[in-house]
């Protein structure tokens, strides 16, 4: 499984991100995946790549977090949670996003 982070240069969210995406992966039986950090240079490059603010988790080059009423950008990302916004993804949200590309990439 590809799984990458995509941020902005000097994103804050960066480690926690990492943190809770390894966490998430461990957790659902994929610690021998691999985490990419790649660092967003432009907006040409974010809009080639869908990066829809930092960080971004990409699983197999989609973002399981898309909303369709969101453009490309070189911005902080905020993450909806029940219990208000966050800079990093939900791990709840990432778990399920993980499984289910497992079992698609495992047919």
């Amino acid at each position: 499984m590809n799984v990458e982070l995509l941020v902005v240069e000097d994103c804050q969210n960066e480690g926690p991100a990492v943190v809770v995406v390894r966490r998430a992966l461990d957790e659902v039986g994929l610690a021998a995946v691999r985490i990419t950090v790649r660092v967003v240079t432009s907006q040409a490059e974010a809009e080639q790549l869908g990066f829809l603010g930092s960080p971004s988790v990409l699983i197999e080059g989609q973002d399981p977090f898309a909303e369709p009423h969101h453009r490309p950008a070189m911005a902080c990302r905020l993450y909806r949670e029940e219990t208000g916004a966050s800079g990093v993804p939900p791990i709840r949200r990432l778990r399920q996003a993980f499984k289910q590309a497992a079992g698609t990439t495992a047919r």
